[in-house]
């Protein structure tokens, strides 16, 4: 029998996304799951459209690099720590090698010529929006990677892009002189100096620039989404993402230092190409971090097939008539109301499916969502008063809209007269049946 390698998938694809049998032992059921997260995380990078991302990021760092270092500038200067903003800016290029020497510099040198007390309020307004629309475009990607369709409101974005512009270099400057502060009194030193003390903060102090990295990219994660995310998913995606940006630190270093030939080819745009490709490489990561995020909190989405998925006009009613009775049964017996999350855990189906259909549902007056800190969702109406039929009608009619609907398009008469039959025998079956009797 000749090897076939399209069998060989058949079969590996079998293996990893077949229905998992209750006997499989704990241990290979972790490592199957295991195994899908990594394969839809490669597929995410190498098909999907984090690399895309990625590239928009990098464009608008380069427009808002400047003006966002002019204004950490002034407010930082007001405090008298102005002058640390070369020292950091460094650490941050190390893996460029030589050309950090380079780029710090000119970057310092155009940041000391912005004076932002002489730009007026037009000029303020223009460097202010070239900031904050590198906070936005963040966020924007946040979301895409999360499914997400709607934005923080005016009022949410001003507030968070205000503190992450203005109180955030503060506090990280003030956290590193508390350190070295800390750091530089005579008791904490003869400690230091006794053994094994000595060799554990050696220890520690190697390891405290990853600790910074999964920290900091951790409460990126739950910060920058529109959505609550929990602290261990945003902890596996600061893990990941933080272990592998410093890495790729070392690694790009390595590579810069041993590529001198790249110099001689692109000759005084060697180092621009250079800091743009370490500019992508840690956006990329940065979002391969919150696809991490994503997937952890969120493992219904872990599927074989990638891209928003495309329900079947029976699915779409199968999944409204399952949705609407569970958040009819829990209101009717007084339990807690159906969450987004809960939802999606329980039907394991991802959740731009869930949250489309429960967005056809509020459309159509079925359901409403509180307005507590919870957010679940409750009926809007007496289910006794609505019909089955009715929900269904409101699910297949849902995206209908403008130019695309159904008494735009001219059909034949006796198409037409199939139709009605159809629409006559659902309601001669379902009209007497109440999304009550459902629930019961």
């Amino acid at each position: 029998m000749s090897w076939n390698p399209v069998h060989l998938l058949d079969a590996i694809n079998a293996a990893v996304w077949g229905s998992q049998p209750p006997s499989m032992p704990a241990w290979r059921r972790r490592t199957l799951r295991l195994a899908r997260l990594v394969i839809v995380l490669f597929r995410d990078i190498t098909y999907g459209q984090l690399t895309l991302w990625a590239m928009s990021l990098v464009y608008t760092t380069l427009l808002s690099f400047v003006p966002l270092l002019a204004l950490s500038f002034s407010v930082l200067k007001a405090f008298g720590v102005h002058n640390q903003i070369e020292p950091m800016l460094e650490r941050l290029l190390v893996p460029l090698g030589a050309s950090a020497d380079e780029i710090s510099p000119r970057i310092i040198e155009f940041v000391d010529h912005t004076n932002v007390g002489v730009l007026g309020s037009a000029g303020l307004a223009l460097l202010l929006y070239t900031v904050v629309s590198l906070v936005q475009k963040i966020e924007e990607s946040f979301n895409f990677i999360w499914h997400i369709a709607e934005p923080r409101s005016i009022t949410e974005r001003f507030s968070l892009y205000l503190s992450a512009l203005l109180v955030g270099p503060i506090l990280i400057f003030a956290a590193v002189g508390i350190i070295a502060a800390t750091l530089n009194m005579e008791v904490v030193r003869e400690v230091i100096a006794l053994e094994p003390i000595g060799w554990m903060v050696g220890m520690i102090g190697r390891l405290v620039p990853y600790l910074v990295a999964i920290g900091t990219f951790t409460l990126i994660y739950m910060a920058v989404p529109n959505t609550r995310v929990d602290l261990g998913p945003a902890l596996a995606g600061g893990f990941v993402g933080g272990l592998l940006w410093q890495l790729s630190g070392w690694g790009f270093a390595v590579f810069v230092a041993s590529s001198s030939r790249y110099s001689a080819i692109y000759s005084g745009f060697a180092v621009v190409i250079l800091f743009m490709f370490w500019l992508y490489l840690s956006w990329l990561i940065l979002l391969f971090g919150a696809s991490v995020s994503f997937y952890w909190q969120h493992p219904e989405s872990v599927v074989a097939t990638g891209g928003e998925p495309r329900l079947s006009n029976r699915m779409r009613e199968r999944l409204a008539l399952v949705i609407m009775s569970s958040i009819g049964a829990h209101y009717l017996s007084g339990r807690q109301a159906w969450t987004l999350p809960q939802l999606c855990q329980t039907l394991q189906v991802p959740r731009h499916a869930v949250e489309a259909m429960l967005g056809a549902l509020q459309r159509g007056g079925l359901i409403v969502q509180s307005q507590d800190g919870a957010q679940g969702y409750l009926p809007a109406r007496d289910l006794g008063a609505v019909s089955v039929k009715q929900l269904l009608d409101i699910v297949r009619s849902s995206g209908e809209g403008g130019f695309l609907n159904p008494a735009s398009l001219p059909v034949p008469e006796r198409v037409e007269q199939v139709l009605q039959q159809i629409d006559s025998s659902l309601g001669a079956a379902l009209d007497t049946m109440s999304v009550m009797d459902l629930c019961r």
